[in-house]
């Protein structure tokens, strides 16, 4: 079922026109969600009772102060706390250091420990520091839950039967056969139709679930107690709750162990807390807990709850499981409950006496049996954590919370550890003798992985021609030192290492400053000068892998986006600039980026027949580029200088741009703007140079229709090599295309240096 949105505050009203306050007034947050908060604060209450009773019976403790740690939990920690949904009271982590507590100091000695501790956790929550609860893996937040309810219900079969529990979980187990052979017919009739009730009422009308279903089993169970089993055992109460009220009393000695029952209670409780409230946040989907508020809350409500006589207050997730369960919408469900605990077990003791113990039982068993959720098993199957979550789920169960939380907790760091710091390290035999062995490190390579790092170096043999691929995210001198030692040793024996690096980390950075992990790049790009076949061997060895998948539905046919029209520069890339991928761009390189008029190129003619007639392409790019040669073979021939000595072809060639110089010259807004923003003289002829090869796409045969269909659209780029930014290009224009700046084009695109 899920929790409706939790609102703690309600929206402003503003007064009358007229009444001259500059005031407004909020409607208490109490006074909305009401048909929701008190239905599920009764069911909550039903819950409470028994648990709190039962809690303080386990913890030796006046019965009564169990009742009264559930009326302030509920009233105080509940106003409050910073959880919108969670129910405070008596806790069942606490229960044998309680007992402890009661036995070596007495009850109200335990009382001044309560309050004390409570005082403890206000200054924690000032301190601020309940966020630290979030550092908690959801595994064992998960394994938790499933491990309480699995304690609740080998506790509550006993009951359910007609027997009594026993102390833990272990002797409950060990205990059951027998309360099965012995069962009790007329409470185990109870607590199964209570059972079935619930289990079905989802199947029941709409109208009819308006009413909780907890609540409805629970009446239904009474009155059929009432009517057909008059002698089943009920709860039993002794007395008002006012009568068990009890002023806390200092110890006569023995102050350090005094102190440090403080520090244990508050470090207990505080952490059940928050645990339980991050549980509760994990189970709707409104207002998030604010956990150094809450922390100031179970301070408070243990404080008020020690000075009174009561058990120590924490957060509870039976009871907030049943509180979202039951459908509470704010805080006002767990105040309401308190208020209950504490109108009934001074006003009607006599009906709260009337509901069977057995009744109440297969409430609880149900609520347990809704914390273990299938999903989070096969979840933690699949993400390699069962291990941790059934060392945590056992540890609760048959040692305590507490304890099987941090062991929990520390799994999950360990785990945590072995993952991030176990780099994965592996040598690779050549194929043939000519291939150089392979040697892959990735990850964090700091000295916990020397010991794999050097059995992995033993299997190359000595001599060998060995490629080490370095993809770190973090190197420490350790490492560092590490793998130039056997470097050495291995080139001494005649072979020879290659150290290739394609991480986020510099390797040489590991010997002169502290090791740290470095921003993730997208760009590994190789050493420059590199051969290409060594490039393309590279490409084998690491890339090849990744690129197979992208390429596997183009094998047959294509559909590209784009016909992108380049210079032949070396220093454009179409994909890199354009962030595209196999398949994305059809790309046309030639000198100056230039679109020939019909006819006169036919390379030209046919690639854009091929793009807009044979594949649809969406759209048609022309891109220049800074400090272009072709560019400054113009200006330099303009100027009477001679490029004959480049070949009569590419004298020839330059037909195609000289168009261009002439625009740039009668002063073509496009040149004006570049030379506004401080490009140089050759730069301004490319832009223009783009502006004018997109004019002469309106002219063409097969792109000019397209074009003017609106089938096709025509972009112009140029491309800055010196800032690496990409300009746009139109017929009148140039703007900035760079998210980083505002948009002008000085700041867009420095100049580079002409």
């Amino acid at each position: 079922m899920e929790a409706r949105p939790a609102a703690d505050t309600a929206p402003s009203h503003s007064p009358p026109e007229g009444g001259g306050s500059r005031f407004r007034f909020r409607r208490p947050a109490f006074s909305l969600h009401l048909a929701a908060d008190v239905p599920a604060s009764l069911v909550v209450f039903l819950v409470a009772l028994p648990l709190s009773l039962g809690i303080a019976a386990a913890s030796g403790a006046p019965i009564m102060a169990g009742l009264i740690a559930a009326a302030v939990g509920g009233i105080v920690a509940g106003s409050l706390g910073g959880s919108p949904l969670q129910v405070s009271g008596p806790a069942a982590g606490l229960t044998v250091v309680v007992a402890g507590l009661v036995q070596e100091f007495g009850w109200q000695v335990t009382c001044a420990i309560t309050a004390a501790a409570g005082v403890v956790q206000l200054l924690l929550g000032i301190s601020r520091v309940g966020r630290a609860a979030l550092a908690v893996s959801p595994v064992v937040v998960k394994a938790m839950l499933a491990g309480i309810g699995i304690t609740i219900i080998l506790q509550q079969l006993h009951v359910l039967l007609g027997a009594k529990p026993a102390g833990s979980a272990l002797e409950n187990l060990a205990a059951l056969p027998a309360s099965i052979t012995n069962l009790e017919l007329h409470a185990a009739l109870l607590g199964l139709a209570v059972v079935a009730i619930l289990l079905c009422w989802k199947f029941l009308p709409a109208a009819v679930r308006r009413i909780p279903g907890p609540l409805a089993a629970v009446s239904a169970g009474t009155a059929l107690a009432v009517a057909f089993a008059p002698g089943v055992e009920r709860i039993s109460l002794d007395g008002s709750i006012f009568d068990a009220i009890t002023l806390p009393q200092l110890p006569d000695g023995n102050w350090r162990a005094f102190a440090f029952a403080i520090l244990t209670m508050a470090l207990i409780a505080s952490i059940e807390s928050l645990l339980s409230a991050v549980a509760v946040d994990k189970m709707h989907t409104g207002t998030r807990t604010n956990l150094n508020r809450e922390l100031v809350g179970q301070g408070a409500a243990n404080i008020v709850s020690g000075s009174l006589g009561g058990l120590p207050v924490t957060g509870v997730i039976v009871r907030s499981a049943t509180n979202v369960e039951a459908g509470a919408a704010t805080r006002t469900s767990a105040i309401l409950h308190g208020v209950w605990v504490l109108a009934f077990s001074a006003l009607f003791a006599g009906l709260i006496q009337l509901i069977p113990l057995a009744v109440l039982a297969g409430l609880l068993v149900v609520i347990g049996a809704r914390l273990i959720k299938v999903a989070d098993i096969r979840t933690s199957l699949r993400t390699g954590d069962l291990p941790i979550y059934a060392v945590t789920l056992a540890c609760v169960v048959f040692l305590n919370l507490l304890e099987g939380v941090m062991i929990g907790l520390a799994l999950a760091a360990v785990s945590v550890l072995w993952r991030v710091l176990r780099a994965p390290i592996r040598a690779y035999q050549p194929a043939a003798p000519s291939v150089p062995w392979r040697v892959t490190i990735a990850g964090s390579c700091s000295f916990f992985a020397l010991p794999r790092l050097n059995g992995t170096l033993q299997a190359v043999p000595s001599g060998a021609d060995v490629v080490v691929e370095l993809n770190a995210d973090y190197v420490d001198h350790a490492f560092r030192e590490a793998l130039l030692s056997w470097q050495q040793q291995h080139q001494a024996t005649g072979g020879t290492v290659t150290l290739e690096e394609h991480g986020n980390t510099v390797f040489h950075d590991a010997a002169r400053r502290a090791p740290r992990r470095e921003d993730a790049t997208e760009l590994p790009l190789p050493p420059r000068k590199e051969p290409l076949l060594h490039g393309i061997n590279r490409y084998h060895r690491r890339f090849a892998h990744q690129v197979r998948p992208l390429v596997h539905d183009l094998a047959e046919t294509q559909n590209p986006d784009s016909l992108f029209v380049a210079c032949v520069d070396s220093r454009v890339n179409p994909n890199l600039i354009t962030s595209s991928g196999p398949g994305d761009l059809l790309t046309l390189r030639n000198i100056g980026n230039v679109v020939c008029s019909h006819g006169q190129d036919a390379s030209i003619d046919s690639a854009l027949s091929f793009a807009v007639d044979g594949l649809g392409v969406q759209s048609l790019l022309i891109c220049g580029h800074s400090n272009c040669g072709a560019m400054k073979a113009v200006l330099a021939e303009a100027g009477g200088g001679d490029n004959r000595s480049l070949g009569e072809a590419f004298v020839r060639w330059l037909d195609h741009a000289r168009p261009s110089y002439l625009e740039l010259l009668a002063g073509h807004p496009v040149g004006r703007q570049a030379a506004a923003a401080g490009f140089s003289t050759v730069d301004q002829l490319a832009m223009v140079n783009v502006a004018v090869q997109l004019a002469k796409l309106q002219d063409h045969p097969v792109a000019g229709p397209a074009l003017a269909a609106g089938s096709v659209q025509a972009t112009g780029l140029f491309y800055d090599i010196a800032t690496a930014r990409v300009l746009r290009i139109s017929a009148d224009a140039v703007e900035s295309l760079d998210p980083a700046f505002d948009g002008g084009l000085r700041a867009a695109a420095v100049p580079s240096g002409h």
